[in-house]
């Protein structure tokens, strides 16, 4: 390389470098005063923050000031007003006890001038009783009797006034309810009476078999009487073959044996074929045909009353009612009259229907029981009915229609009242003529044994009786009573249907004649 191109290279590194060199001298005199310049604007910003804060800061603690003042005063208003309302009060109860001390003073006073007078009356009281007893002693004097046989006599006598007037007063209260419960109780029962109506049945033991000719009563009796022998022992049922034309006479007490006899004697007439092996075999299926019917008959019962869920041994029961007679009265026909009856009462007394006519149905079961025990009837058919789950109610209204037990709800004397309607009703039952003249003597008799008593009639079939008293011994108070007395003996000592009315007649005659 020549020596000119050398020197070329170092002029160009030299120029180089001093280019650098007041390039860079150049950058860090500009750099200098930018940040002079920045700094001073950082120290007036701050200047200016701080001076904006500080304003802030000023108006805030004002503001707060002010706010607080506000509370201050408030609160001391408020101090002042309970302060102002605290001395009112202390002036009120500083007044009251200003009023209270003058009025004790006024009592004081008061209590002083009544324990004054209280004295003046204790004196005046004392001189009064020594009057009184003067008096008395005068009185005694006088009239030669104490002041206690005097303070007996009164008594006694008033006694008396008050035990007529009691008397009347009760008489008159009685008569008002009689006539007010009269009213309302036959209102009911001559409803419930004309809403049901059934026949009635007689009661017999004996039936009649009526047959075409008198020929067949030949072959009923048989060669030597085996087959009516046969009969008699398969059936229980005494036959009777008389003159009686064109009929057999069937006698037993049992009505359901009577009815299978029937049955089967009609069955035998009718196939022709009559000896002992057939009479048994007919006998026994007429049996069961006739259990099934009492069973039917049971159901149909119950479906016609509306009466359901009967345990099917009391169904099979009052099926057996319909060959059971009462006093000339059909059992089941009574049975389903007296349900009806409760239903139609219950309905009138707000109670429930269809536990009425239950009881009424089932009141009278213990009259057709398989076994014949010693117990009353209503007894035994209430320990049926337990028997067989009845309600407590039902089984309460059976046991005691006839008072054998005490009666624990409502339905029971409804059952009571129209078991007795339907066998009180007319027609309904035949009486024996022997009980009926014994009772109407026994009415008669227990009035003539009351004191005062002159003559008595028993009217009507015994369902009145006439008491005719003396009207020298016996008041018109005293009439009263003896007609209360009288029903009430009749009413525990006698067993009779329905009810008796005793009405006491007391009769004053004033004659006097003219000459």
């Amino acid at each position: 390389m020549t020596e000119i191109q050398i020197t070329a290279s170092v002029v160009g590194v030299v120029a180089l470098v001093l280019g650098y060199i007041i390039a860079s001298t150049l950058m860090r005199k500009s750099i200098a005063s930018k940040s002079n310049t920045l700094l001073d604007d950082a120290k007036k910003n701050s200047e200016q923050l701080k001076k904006d804060k500080i304003l802030q800061a000023k108006e805030k603690f004002l503001e707060l000031k002010s706010e607080h003042e506000k509370v201050i005063n408030t609160r001391n208003r408020k101090m002042n007003e309970l302060e102002a309302k605290a001395t009112e009060k202390d002036t009120k109860l500083n007044q009251r006890l200003e009023d209270s001390k003058i009025k004790s003073k006024e009592l004081e006073s008061k209590f002083e001038n009544l324990t004054q007078q209280q004295e003046i009356v204790e004196r005046k009281e004392k001189e009064l009783e020594k009057a009184h007893a003067r008096q008395v002693k005068a009185l005694e004097t006088i009239s030669g009797m104490s002041a206690e046989d005097a303070k007996s006599q009164l008594v006694d006598a008033l006694k008396a006034e008050a035990k007529t007037e009691a008397m009347s007063l009760i008489q008159d209260t009685i008569e008002e309810a009689k006539l007010t419960a009269n009213n309302e109780a036959k209102k009911i029962v001559i409803q419930t009476i004309q809403r049901v109506a059934t026949e009635h049945s007689v009661e017999n033991a004996v039936s009649v078999f009526n047959i075409e000719s008198d020929d067949i009563k030949g072959r009923i009796i048989g060669r030597e009487g085996r087959n009516i022998r046969a009969l008699e022992s398969a059936t229980g049922v005494e036959i009777v073959v008389d003159d009686t034309p064109e009929a057999i006479i069937l006698s037993c007490f049992d009505p359901i044996r009577r009815e299978i006899a029937r049955l089967a004697l009609h069955k035998l007439v009718t196939d022709g074929r009559i000896h002992p092996a057939r009479i048994e075999e007919v006998v026994a299926k007429t049996k069961k045909q006739l259990e099934d019917e009492i069973v039917e008959t049971g159901k149909r019962t119950c479906i016609d009353l509306g009466i359901h869920g009967l345990h099917p041994e009391l169904l099979r029961m009052v099926g057996r009612m319909r060959y059971r007679s009462s006093y000339g009265q059909n059992l089941l026909q009574h049975s389903r009259e007296t349900a009806n009856l409760c239903a139609t009462m219950a309905s009138e007394l707000g109670l429930n229907p269809k536990a009425a006519k239950r009881a009424g149905l089932l009141h009278d079961i213990g009259k057709v029981p398989d076994d014949e025990p010693e117990l009353p009837h209503a007894i035994l058919g209430m320990k049926i009915a337990e028997k067989y789950g009845e309600k407590p109610d039902i089984c309460n209204a059976i046991g005691a229609h006839h008072d054998e037990i005490e009666m624990t709800n409502l339905y029971a004397p409804i059952v009571q009242v129209c078991d007795a309607i339907s066998g009180a009703r007319p027609g309904a039952r035949r009486e024996i003529v022997e009980s009926y003249i014994q009772r109407l003597k026994e009415l008669e008799s227990l009035a003539l044994a009351h004191p005062g008593v002159l003559k008595s009639y028993a009217i009507q079939a015994g369902r009145e009786l006439r008491v005719i008293v003396e009207s020298e011994k016996v008041s018109d108070e005293k009439a009263g009573a003896i007609s209360f007395e009288i029903s009430q003996k009749i009413q525990n000592e006698m067993t009779y249907p329905g009810q008796v009315k005793v009405t006491v007649i007391r009769e004053t005659r004033a004659v006097n004649y003219a000459k």
